[in-house]
C-alpha cells in the first residue's frame, strides 16, 4: 500500500515553542501554503481513503485539500509535550528537561510521552492500516509522525531520522 504523508503548513506561535498536542492556529499564509501543497498531491491522485490528526492544523489543510470528511485517529497527534506545551525550550524550568535532551527517543516529557511512544502509536496505526483494502492513502499529520511512519517503512534510520524532517505543508510517500 502506498501512503502519502503530509505535514500541517505552518503554525502561528513563537519560534522555539512547544506545542505537541496544543491546537494551535495555523500562520496567515495558511492559503498560500496550502496551496502548494495541494498542487504536490496532485500526482498521488486519487486516495482510497484519508485519515488526518484530530488537531486542527492538520484538519484544515485536509480540508483545504479537499477532504473535509478526513476520518481523524489521535494516534496521528504530534507527540505530547506534557506539561511543557506551550512554553519557549529556553525557558523550561523542569530538572527533567536534561534527560530527555540527552535521550528523547526513550525519555517522555513531565507529564508528556517520549519520541518512542510516539513511534509505537503510529506503527500500531500502519500495521492496522495494512490490513484494509486500500491501495493509495493519505495522512495529514505533523512532522514526529511522518518520522515515525518513516522508520517503520525502512525509508530512514534511526540514528538519522530527525534529519529528514520535511518543511510545512510537504510530504512524503512510503510503502507498507
Amino acid at each position: 500500500m502506498e501512503v502519502i504523508l503530509v505535514r500541517h503548513t505552518s503554525v502561528d506561535v513563537p519560534k522555539g515553542t512547544c506545542y505537541g498536542w496544543t491546537d494551535v492556529p495555523v500562520r496567515d499564509t495558511f492559503e498560500q501554503e496550502a496551496q502548494v501543497t495541494l498542487q504536490s498531491l496532485q500526482q498521488y491522485l486519487p486516495f482510497d481513503k484519508v485519515y488526518s490528526s484530530p488537531l486542527t492544523r492538520a484538519r484544515k489543510l485536509a480540508a483545504y485539500c479537499g477532504y473535509p470528511d478526513a476520518e481523524t485517529d489521535d494516534r496521528l497527534k504530534e507527540m505530547n509535550m506534557g506539561e511543557w506545551e506551550m512554553q519557549l525550550y529556553d525557558e523550561i524550568k523542569d530538572p527533567h528537561l536534561q534527560e530527555w535532551y540527552d535521550d528523547y527517543m526513550h525519555q517522555p516529557t513531565t507529564g508528556g510521552e517520549s519520541f518512542m511512544q510516539q513511534y509505537q502509536r503510529v506503527a500500531a496505526f500502519l500495521d492496522e492500516l495494512k490490513s484494509k483494502p486500500y491501495q493509495r492513502v493519505a495522512i495529514f499529520a505533523h512532522a514526529g509522525v511522518l518520522v515515525s511512519a518513516g522508520l517503520h517503512a525502512g525509508l530512514y534510520r534511526w540514528d538519522t531520522a530527525w534529519s529528514n524532517v520535511v518543511d510545512y505543508g510537504e510530504l512524503i510517500n512510503i510503502h507498507i
